[in-house]
């Protein structure tokens, strides 16, 4: 499945005991339609208040399932806060988190004096001026292939690899005082796209420099980045799979 959510009124994607989640409403609605138990796998666990555009969902289901009538099922269960965009079958065997070989997530800034309710959800208001030549300038360094320990919250487990490659890094003007921040890599580690965003907002807001970022990267301490950027402007906006398994649904 390629799925969509405002995560708005969700604990995040992973099931949690006791607290609304997305997987959670997911399992409910795919249960009530196939009348089997189900264990869901994701590309990719959001935190609580993360939207998403591409999140892939893999499961299994009797054989006789339809996944045109599933979809439908499930759509209307499901909606509004979350979309099936698409429903297929996969290969044999297909994985949704260890077939992924990319993630590309999508981190929106509202950058005007005055806050727009209606982005509210979406987008994290910043009244003051941001450097946009200098947090495009400060991109850079994130590119290829770091320990990127001095952006990412440490798992509780020994010695975890928190090496991964970023493909992709830039900031888009939108336009009408809206920024995104566009990043692709292998994969991520627990708040990193936050960290990066926060830190790059720093950087546009003066109180760090472009120049500081590799200086950041090579310390591999949290305490030499930035601010932690709100969930609510974050967005996971496509998993990619090399062509093994792509998602059909439509982009954004």
């Amino acid at each position: 499945m390629v799925v969509a959510y405002d995560g708005t009124g969700f604990h995040g994607f992973a099931l949690q005991p006791g607290v609304p989640t997305v997987a959670g409403a997911i399992c409910s609605a795919l249960e009530r339609a196939l009348r089997h138990t189900v264990d869901l796998t994701c590309a990719g666990r959001t935190d609580a208040g993360v939207h998403a555009w591409g999140q892939v969902v893999s499961f299994d289901a009797r054989a006789d399932a339809d996944p045109t009538g599933l979809q439908r099922s499930l759509n209307r269960a499901l909606r509004p806060a979350i979309v099936v965009r698409d429903l297929s079958l996969a290969p044999a065997g297909f994985d949704a988190r260890r077939w992924a070989t990319g993630r590309t997530y999508w981190y929106t800034v509202r950058n005007d004096p005055v806050a727009d309710p209606f982005s509210a959800r979406t987008a994290w208001h910043v009244p003051e001026p941001l450097d946009l030549a200098a947090m495009r300038l400060a991109c850079d360094p994130l590119i290829g292939e770091h320990d990127f320990s001095s952006f990412c919250r440490r798992p509780p487990v020994q010695d975890p690899s928190l090496v991964r490659i970023v493909r992709d890094a830039r900031w888009v003007d939108l336009a009408d005082s809206t920024l995104r921040f566009e990043i692709e890599a292998s994969a991520f580690c627990h708040q990193m796209v936050r960290s990066v965003v926060g830190t790059l907002v720093d950087v546009g807001l003066g109180k760090k420099r472009a120049g500081d970022m590799a200086f950041i990267l090579r310390s591999r301490s949290r305490q030499a980045a930035g601010q932690m950027a709100p969930p609510h402007g974050l967005c996971l906006q496509e998993v990619s799979y090399d062509g093994k398994a792509q998602p059909t649904g439509s982009t954004r």
